[in-house]
């Protein structure tokens, strides 16, 4: 263990690992043939479309927790604290989202003046201006000449065809209310102790607005935040690398999947486009289960053609999977739910498992000890390199009462559904768990 003892010692080794984790991320994007995105580009960058980046992610991880944390050191402590309050970008990102801002500027690529922007919006053009000039600063939007603005590589996320753009719709619009009200729920009586998901900050904001629905309530009765739900859990894959499951799992030796609460097909659509061996089921509500055969016709008519998908409605907690496949999968749903319920979802697959099934459960890797460490001095958990996973935990909190279980959380739920670990496949923002039936 190297020993830091000198102030300056501590910022030269990270402004070392600045240095060292940028030349990687370079050589990462030159890989590809295309060079290195610039700040200005307005189209993709072929890397940033890829499904198996594990290697751009961990020097990126390692770039942004260094240079956050030498920023800590060295700027005014005043001056970072109030920075973490002056931050309202994700208040001027929800106006670009749900004003198509993006959309627009996508047909002018050389700009578009401010009054012909906020016309086309149906936005006064002073507020537009301000909005547009804070995202640009952080390089969302560019400003080409005074008030003139047009797209980035950044803003083309905010287009409304983006799923990472779904994404950061929910959580600017919605969560961000449920965030608002969090003290009030640590010392409300009802609240304050409760981690039962309808004692969620969501739910206390709702009742504030005399709305009464359940999360899933809210997400049936409304078509648009359905949609905008499902997209962005695609979104959610593609901005934390779910999706390198698809390149670092064997599913050469697989010939069945069942993806548990499936949604529209996130992880299954990509699945079947590149194991067209694969029998896949996808398992949801009803409601559900109709928007994802809409998405498979659209996006992989060859499946339901070659009828390598079926569509099973199913309530997980009342009913059994269908039975006997080799993997069932579950994106996004451990960590929904308390231990009780996710107990029930587990012991109610176990059931179904055959003796040589597997369950894989992708989850965001928080504090897991088991999985890498960043070299010191930074933070061991990788401070801000692993800021995004840290937030989804806290929005699982403000969203449903739940939480993003440690390796250990996961391994005590899945002993008491009859499951052991057997594998953990580190994705660097994600880690995939894999279970198989315990022997006694």
């Amino acid at each position: 263990m190297t020993e830091f003892t000198e102030p300056e010692a501590k910022l030269e080794a990270l402004l070392g690992i600045i240095n060292s984790s940028a030349r990687q991320a370079i050589a990462e994007y030159k890989k590809t043939g295309h060079g290195v995105p610039s700040a200005d580009a307005t189209t993709f960058h072929p890397l940033d479309l890829a499904t198996d980046t594990l290697a751009l992610k961990k020097a990126t991880r390692l770039l942004e927790g260094a240079y956050h944390q030498l920023s800590a050191i060295l700027a005014p402590p005043q001056h970072t604290v109030m920075n973490f309050v002056f931050n309202y970008n994700w208040a001027c990102t929800n106006v670009a989202l749900r004003a198509h801002i993006a959309d627009v500027l996508e047909q002018h690529p050389e700009g578009l003046s401010v009054d012909r922007i906020a016309d086309a919006v149906g936005l006064d053009e002073s507020k537009t201006a301000r909005i547009l000039r804070a995202l640009s600063l952080m390089g969302c939007f560019k400003e080409v000449k005074r008030d003139v603005f047009a797209n980035t590589r950044l803003s083309l996320i905010l287009k409304s065809a983006n799923n990472t753009g779904c994404y950061a719709h929910y959580h600017s619009r919605d969560v961000s209310k449920y965030a608002g009200v969090l003290y009030e729920t640590m010392i409300d009586e009802e609240f304050s102790r409760s981690h039962e998901v309808d004692k969620a900050p969501r739910v206390f904001a709702c009742r504030k607005e005399g709305m009464e629905e359940s999360f899933w309530e809210m997400m049936k009765n409304d078509d648009e935040r359905r949609d905008i739900f499902h997209r962005g859990l695609i979104g959610h894959s593609e901005m934390m690398g779910t999706s390198s499951v698809l390149h670092q799992y064997n599913w050469g030796d697989v010939s069945s999947v069942v993806d548990v609460g499936s949604g529209i097909g996130a992880f299954s659509m990509p699945l079947a486009k590149m194991f067209p061996h694969l029998r896949i089921t996808n398992h949801d509500l009803p409601e559900v289960m109709v928007q994802a055969r809409n998405a498979w016709e659209e996006n992989v008519p060859e499946a339901l053609l070659d009828g390598r998908v079926e569509f099973v409605p199913i309530n997980f907690f009342e009913d059994i999977p269908v039975a006997g496949k080799d993997v069932y999968y579950l994106r996004h749903i451990i960590h929904n739910w308390p231990d009780a319920e996710a107990t029930t979802i587990l012991h109610n697959i176990r059931k179904a498992m055959g003796p040589n099934s597997v369950v894989l459960i992708p989850s965001s890797s928080t504090h897991s000890k088991n999985l890498a460490v960043a070299p010191e001095p930074m933070l061991p958990n990788f401070g801000a390199g692993s800021h995004r996973v840290y937030q989804i935990d806290l929005t699982m909190w403000f969203l449903l009462n739940s939480k993003e279980r440690t390796l250990d959380e996961f391994k005590t739920i899945a002993a008491a559904a009859g499951l052991a670990l057997t594998q953990v496949y580190d994705l660097v923002e994600t880690m995939v768990i894999e279970f198989r039936i315990a022997q006694n």
